[in-house]
């Protein structure tokens, strides 16, 4: 018989030594990539320490959900978290359990918790593993008990004590640097995520260091909160029994939606945002009795769709997309629960409100002239585009993008959009292949403010962006999670930054809105003597390299990427690589931030640069 096997491998033992039990929650600590689904320093709104609040959060919310408690306290000092809510308080004779022991809780008891976010007995339990310190004290009915635990082992628990404190639960917790290395938390991040859960949850207030958020609309206040560009027509917003739908149109360019789920916010969809999509754009079309094409009903689109389901099934543990076919058990499937309700509701209303139907059938037939008029157009860039693709022209393509099945590709897949072919070099010798792709430019793109989508057909470049991302139709089938603008730190980079972050928000504005898009940050300064070389992204840091290392250092000033050599690029584009997220608010209107920067009102920009102008002294 033919031995199996290479004789030339080193033999590995393989005995009862190598079969280990893990204690306790030592196998979060271990992987807590299955858990939470990455760490993260907090530089991004999905990194691990927010996923930690998140969860804690979440079963107050529950709490909240089945009618106890209508206040929700959050504190942040340094990296100290607190969450008091005011619910139940968990059974004081299974708290240690609920909080320490895997697959231990209450949700498995549909009848407590029968749309629960988590159901799984394991959220609070990875907090609480993944965390320095972690205390616990639930106080029910004149009764409290007290628990702290570090890194998930238990080193104090009181007995049963008399307490005159309201009822609920308080959890603190420091997530743990050993895990997570050095983070910092960011407001803005952890506003946006309380805030969509008071939309969710009209009647609860929520209070983060003071700041009070709290709804009375729910996902009309939404729309209302995230629109950035004037909507056409009011808002419709409809409800029904485990069901809420708020959505209108504006003149923007492409679909945005904002899908939740048992109040978590789905932030990649799934099967209801999915169907409510189709739902919606089938119901208009049939409303109107005409053959209009469902991208022109849904271009412009701005919606939100919250459901109730039992016991939900989410494709990750950080629940951000729904994978459920089923509303529940005995429920019918999410596309049919859905659509009956988007179908009987959407089509009442237009009936009566003529009004906004004459104002909705205006902006579909503007969308459907404007398609036409570019039709012929399209056909050939999208043959020039896909020629180009496979001729690998300007794109440096990677193995595996946002759109494959493994959660490492969602996370790392990125595009790094260069200017120039130095650049593009040195990032395309520098990277990994397996998740980085460069997009490679040739000199400054268009300024396409006040053009039509027109242009992205015409202009190569956009064309070829374009096709490069998968974007023409929807974000469904983004190729990157992050889309990395990389050029030098000079006038004409930044003017390049602006002319792309304008394309962007012109004909795709949810590509940022979504979180997608990015700053890459490289160094302007290296210091170095014989022993050691330190990057410097500012002056300062600059400045405390020559202090430190001493001894007259050598001082390199980078003026452009394509100075940096390749063996130095991989420290910029690794694990610590630095990027800065493109943002705006509802406060940033689209129509007004290109008007003022990309307009014609030269004179008005001039005058704003020099009472704006910052005068620096020579760094070097």
């Amino acid at each position: 018989m033919e031995e199996i096997g290479n004789k030339n491998l080193q033999e590995v033992q393989y005995t009862d030594d190598n079969i280990i039990t893990l204690e306790g929650l030592e196998h979060v600590r271990r992987r807590p990539g299955m858990y939470i689904g990455k760490l993260g320093d907090g530089t991004y709104a999905d990194d691990g320490v927010y996923v930690l609040l998140k969860e804690v959060f979440d079963n107050s919310i529950d709490e909240f959900r089945m009618g106890y408690g209508n206040t929700i306290k959050v504190t942040m000092k340094d990296t100290l978290v607190t969450v008091r809510d005011y619910g139940r308080g968990i059974p004081l004779g299974k708290m240690v359990d609920a909080v320490s022991i895997m697959n231990t809780g209450g949700k498995y008891d549909s009848k407590a918790f029968k749309k629960s976010v988590g159901l799984n007995g394991v959220g609070t339990k990875a907090v609480n593993a993944l965390s320095s310190t972690f205390k616990v004290k639930s106080i029910r009915d004149g009764q409290c008990k007290r628990a702290e635990f570090s890194a998930g082992k238990i080193s104090f628990e009181s007995e049963l004590e008399p307490c005159d404190e309201q009822n609920g639960t308080l959890v603190e917790f420091i997530a743990d640097e050993a895990v997570f290395g050095k983070y910092k938390f960011r407001d803005e991040y952890i506003e946006t995520m309380l805030r969509n859960y008071s939309y969710l949850n009209t009647g609860l207030t929520i209070v983060y260091n003071g700041k009070k958020f709290y709804s009375k609309n729910g996902l009309l206040d939404l729309l209302n909160e995230n629109i950035t560009s004037e909507s056409l027509y009011p808002i419709i917003h409809l409800q029904g029994e485990d069901i809420e739908i708020a959505f209108t149109h504006s003149d923007q360019y492409g679909e945005e939606y904002y899908s939740f789920v048992n109040g978590q916010h789905t932030t990649q969809g799934g099967t209801h945002q999915s169907a409510f999509r189709e739902s919606i754009a089938r119901t208009i079309k049939e409303y109107y009795a005409k053959n209009h094409d469902l991208s022109d009903i849904r271009n412009g689109i701005i919606a939100a769709i919250a459901i109730s389901v039992e016991e939900p099934v989410f494709e990750s543990q950080t629940k951000i997309k729904l994978g459920s076919k089923d509303i529940g058990p005995e429920g019918p499937s999410v596309a049919k629960f859905i659509g009956d309700f988007v179908k009987k509701e959407v089509d009442n209303y237009l009936h009566k409100s003529t009004e906004t139907s004459e104002l909705l059938l205006k902006k579909i037939q503007d969308s459907e002239k404007e398609r036409k008029a570019i039709a012929g157009v399209t056909k050939m860039a999208r043959e020039r585009a896909k020629k180009a693709n496979m001729h690998n022209r300007k794109l440096r393509d990677c193995r595996f993008h946002f759109t494959d099945a493994k959660s490492e590709a969602k996370e790392s897949s990125c595009l790094f959009i260069t200017e120039g072919d130095s650049a593009s070099g040195s990032i395309t010798k520098s990277r990994d292949v397996n998740f980085q792709a460069v997009f490679s430019l040739r000199g400054k793109p268009l300024n396409s403010y006040g053009l039509t989508k027109k242009v992205v057909y015409e202009n190569e470049e956009f064309n070829l962006l374009q096709a490069a991302l998968n974007i023409e139709d929807s974000l469904e089938g983004l190729r990157y999670n992050k889309v990395i603008v990389a050029t030098d730190a000079d006038n004409d980079g930044m003017h390049i930054r602006l002319l792309l972050i304008t394309f962007f928000l012109q004909f795709f504005p949810d590509l940022i809105k979504k979180g997608h898009v990015y700053i890459l940050q490289t160094p302007l300064f290296r210091v170095r003597n014989k022993k050691e070389t330190r990057y410097c992204y500012t002056d300062e840091e600059r400045q405390l390299a020559i202090k430190e290392l001493g001894a007259s250092p050598e001082i390199t000033r980078f003026k452009g990427l394509g100075e940096i050599s390749p063996d130095e690029f991989r420290h910029f584009i690794g694990k610590d690589m630095r990027l800065d997220p493109v943002m705006f608010t509802k406060a940033d209107s689209v129509s007004n931030l290109l008007e003022f920067y990309m307009g014609k009102n030269t004179a008005e920009r001039q005058d704003f640069i020099i009472d704006n102008l910052v005068v620096e002294e020579d760094m070097l």
